[in-house]
């Protein structure tokens, strides 16, 4: 999944503020091997504030127009907003990409009746104050138990369970401690029995552990998703795809399997 951050104010420092600048980067992307293309439109870094709904269809809609129209993968829109998310999809995103794990009211109706996929991620507080002070009795547990709240949640929703994608939420309210915990015990976020999401790409954890900056952690990235692929992860979430495109290609390699496509289908929700 490559990111496509449409704003001006990403940890990353990767945003892009313009159509074009997005368009090419898209392009690129699926040049070097990403599957799904994730468009984001409000930062959800440490201490990030919210943007109006507004500003977030007028930063994320041309985009993805832009997108569906000269890309033939799949447009995930990385928003917590039901107003955003049902626009996103008729301009042509098929999978809703949400931190809050669809908890916002009205988000579980529109992904059942648009029969978009779904991506539910773990986040204890929100990104303003997440990071202040975690804490968990046991983090994959208690991950663990919200997610699968979270996926029965959206069955009794209406949303088939074939279209549900999980995500831990690395760095979303998580010590160091608690990602590579997380990381580490990723199987069993697996055996709920949907394709799992690890998102660690240049994330501060990386940093805490390599004392390097966040344009200097793409050989932390890699190994961190290695790792994770290694463990049960369908998918990984980057901002480098074609390091991120050697990698899956070489554990597939290594553990005897063909991973040409993401044995993941909910990709294609909402194509039919």
């Amino acid at each position: 999944m490559g990111i496509i951050n449409v704003t001006p104010d990403s940890f990353s420092g990767d945003g892009l503020r313009n159509q074009v600048d997005a368009v090419e980067q898209a392009e690129r992307f699926v040049d070097e091997g990403a599957d799904i293309l994730d468009v984001g439109g409000e930062s959800t870094r440490p201490g990030s504030e919210g943007v109006p709904a507004a500003e977030e269809l007028r930063r994320v809609i041309p985009v993805i127009q832009r997108l569906a129209a000269c890309c033939d993968r799949p447009i995930s829109v990385d928003t917590s907003k039901p107003e955003v998310a049902r626009e996103a999809i008729a301009a042509g995103a098929t999978i809703i990409n949400d931190v809050w794990g669809l908890r916002q009211p009205g988000m579980l109706e529109l992904a059942a009746e648009t029969g978009v996929a779904v991506c539910i991620m773990h986040m204890q507080g929100q990104p303003r104050d997440m990071q202040q002070a975690p804490a968990y009795a046991d983090v994959v547990g208690e991950v663990r138990a919200f997610l699968a709240q979270r996926v029965s949640a959206a069955i009794a929703a209406g949303i088939a369970e074939s279209r549900i994608i999980l995500d831990p939420g690395f760095g979303f309210g998580k010590t160091a401690a608690h990602n590579l915990e997380l990381v580490r015990r990723l199987g069993e976020l697996c055996s709920l029995g949907r394709p799992v999401l690890l998102g660690a790409s240049r994330k501060r954890t990386l940093g805490e552990l390599t004392g390097r900056t966040v344009e200097d952690r793409l050989a932390g990235t890699v190994t961190m998703h290695t790792m994770g692929v290694a463990q049960g992860a369908s998918l990984v979430r980057v901002h480098d795809v074609a390091a991120a495109a050697d990698m899956v290609r070489i554990v597939a390699a290594v553990q005897g399997r063909d991973w040409q496509r993401p044995p993941v289908r909910v990709m294609e929700a909402g194509a039919s």
